[in-house]
């Protein structure tokens, strides 16, 4: 039975460009399982959009001397080309910064004031007297008081991963102008999460039989640790999401707690300008929520945004458009990806050490990239990328397996069968082809399981490995050779290794689309694997803003494409060409040198 599906993928800040790190830590993953469920017939919505509020984004602005706004918009609109380019099949990629985005936010601190969750306290925050204003948290940086980073942001450490307390920075500095700032008190509210507590360890207990473990060893283990502990929610700011309380003008909402609302939000937008119901993902108790994200945000998304999440119990709906006794479903996993490093040092922009993907996808094709990616993906533990290993692993695997036995068979078939399928009896395959066919059959059990459970490497590694038997078989069977003295016999070989093909090519298809519906094209078919992709403007009160949308499709039959092979004897076959291409060795060195 169909099921309802909601990927949500991290929002990355507007303040650089999208880079191979960035890609494969959450959005190709989030779009692999996405494009897996489509294909399975599974009502899918794949959401995401740009930080538009986050500190990042105010100090690129501060550092090019134009307004946020505009800053904003150039890096969103980079984002919208390369997810195009890249095949990340966003149902809608948005924005922090529009009206809906302001009420649903809105509505959730109401609602956890409304529940008793909210309290508002006196706080030392870093104020700059240079500036003369307080500075957002990652407008400071000093030295951590926990493992002595010394570029720790005041309320984060990327060393060490701990969440900070400004006050306790160690020779902290304005990253404005390198002045020291000064503690001064001021009122914000805070969400009490200690309240909360109970229930999110309860919650990450129950996620635990499928959840990661380094994902809830590190959840659980912070909160046995530290508790959950009172954090304020928002910030002396003039850009972001005003405080809705009367007399909090000239605060904003702390982006923290905003941006991971944009799950629930963006969902919202979709329903709006897609005449949907959001309500199927995010109040289903059946519908299973998948959030992609890197190893730095996994304490917010198991433990901060769970508990927002059951703070506002049934009052975020009524205050949101007035339907009484509704409550919003809980995150269902949380597969975080560790760190993609470049050439065994840290991605670094400022030095331009790292892949940036317009950059990549300007000379190279995007299944190359998305390939080498998922061969390398950080599942479980950091990975690198290596120039050397990504040539080698497009020619060897790319080109030489999986595109050399799509190629030559159908090469071979289009100029001896007049361009069709051979018109054989399948009564007639002998036990070689039906032990082929159940094999690859079989995959679509065994693939699928490892999708299901986010395991892209292992599953890519399977299709792979039995696109190796499907050569194998047509080594020992022969058909340029069997031809000249059995056509018959060259005719079921053949036939068997098309349907053994297009399986495969389903199989490969979440990784690799492109040259999957390249192949679904050669093989015949009008009806393409998947939908379209475009970008739309939407108006709102704060003004127009571009979004990146997905119209799905199914093929003629109205049926999941997620099955064996339907070729059928005598089908008319498209010219076909190759796949992929070759790449000199050369390449290595050229881009490494590019990179220095």
């Amino acid at each position: 039975m169909p099921e309802n599906i909601l990927i949500a993928i991290a929002w990355p800040y507007a303040n650089a460009e999208i880079h191979v790190g960035n890609i494969t830590g959450s959005h190709l993953p989030g779009d692999i399982v996405a494009r897996y469920h489509r294909l399975k017939g599974d009502q899918v919505l794949m959401v995401s959009g740009t930080d538009s509020h986050g500190t990042p984004v105010t100090i690129a602005a501060d550092r090019e001397g134009v307004s946020v706004e505009s800053v904003y918009k150039k890096y969103h609109a980079g984002f919208l080309e390369v997810f195009q380019k890249a095949g990340i099949t966003y149902d809608l990629f948005t924005s922090t910064h529009t009206q809906n985005h302001f009420k649903v936010s809105q509505s959730i601190f109401l609602a956890l004031k409304k529940n008793g969750f909210l309290f508002t306290g006196i706080e030392p925050q870093w104020y700059s007297p240079s500036a003369g204003k307080f500075l957002p948290d990652r407008f400071v940086e000093g030295t951590c008081y926990i493992c002595g980073y010394a570029e720790a942001r005041s309320d984060q450490c990327d060393q060490c991963g701990n969440v900070l307390e400004a006050a306790k920075l160690i020779n902290p500095r304005s990253k404005v102008d390198g002045s020291t700032p000064e503690l001064r008190e001021t009122e914000h509210f805070y969400i009490d999460l200690s309240k909360l507590e109970p229930d999110v360890k309860n919650f990450l207990r129950e996620r635990a039989s499928h959840m990661r473990d380094t994902v809830i060893g590190e959840s659980l283990g912070k909160i046995e640790a530290e508790g959950l502990k009172p954090r304020p929610i928002t910030r002396d700011l003039d850009w972001g999401i005003p405080v809705p309380v009367e007399g909090w003008e000239g605060k904003c909402l702390y982006v923290w707690f905003e941006a991971v609302i944009g799950y629930l939000s963006a969902a919202i937008e979709w329903s709006l300008i897609s005449d949907g119901n959001w309500k199927d993902w995010w109040v289903n108790p059946s519908a299973k929520q998948y959030h992609f994200i890197g190893k730095d945000n996994i304490f917010f998304h198991t433990s901060l945004w769970p508990a927002q999440l059951m703070g506002v119990g049934d009052q975020f709906v009524e205050i949101f458009n007035g339907e009484k006794g509704v409550k919003l479903t809980l995150p269902y996993d949380v597969p975080a990806n560790q760190f993609m490093n470049m050439e065994g040092q840290k991605i670094s922009g400022s030095h331009h050490w790292g892949v940036w993907g317009l950059d990549f996808l300007s000379r190279y094709d995007p299944d190359a990239l998305r390939y080498y990616l998922t061969v390398n993906m950080p599942e479980n533990k950091d990975s690198d990328w290596d120039w050397g290993e990504f040539v080698a692993l497009n020619n060897n695997q790319l080109v030489a397996t999986w595109g050399n036995l799509a190629n030559r068979m159908l090469s071979f078939c289009y100029k001896n069968w007049d361009g069709r399928v051979p018109d054989i009896d399948p009564a007639n395959l002998r036990e070689a082809d039906l032990n082929l066919l159940a094999t690859i059959e079989n995959g679509f059990v065994t693939v699928a399981n490892e999708f299901s459970a986010i395991h892209l490497r292992a599953a890519l590694a399977e299709a792979m490995r039995l696109s190796t038997e499907v050569n194998r078989y047509i080594d020992a069977n022969a058909p340029w050779t069997s031809i000249k003295t059995d056509r018959e016999a060259a005719s079921l070989t053949v036939y068997t290794a098309l349907k053994a093909i297009d399986s495969l090519k389903v199989l490969f298809a979440p990784v690799l689309p492109f040259t999957s519906e390249k192949l679904h094209i050669f093989l015949g078919y009008s009806t393409p694997l998947f939908g379209e992709q475009y970008v739309e403007p939407v108006q709102d009160t704060l003004g127009e803003h571009t979004v990146l949308r997905y119209k799905p499709v199914l093929n003629e039959s109205g049926a999941a494409f997620w099955q064996p092979s339907q070729l059928a004897p005598g089908q008319s076959l498209s010219q076909p060409g190759p796949l992929f291409k070759k790449l000199d060795e050369s390449v290595a060195a050229a881009e490494r040198d590019r990179m220095g």
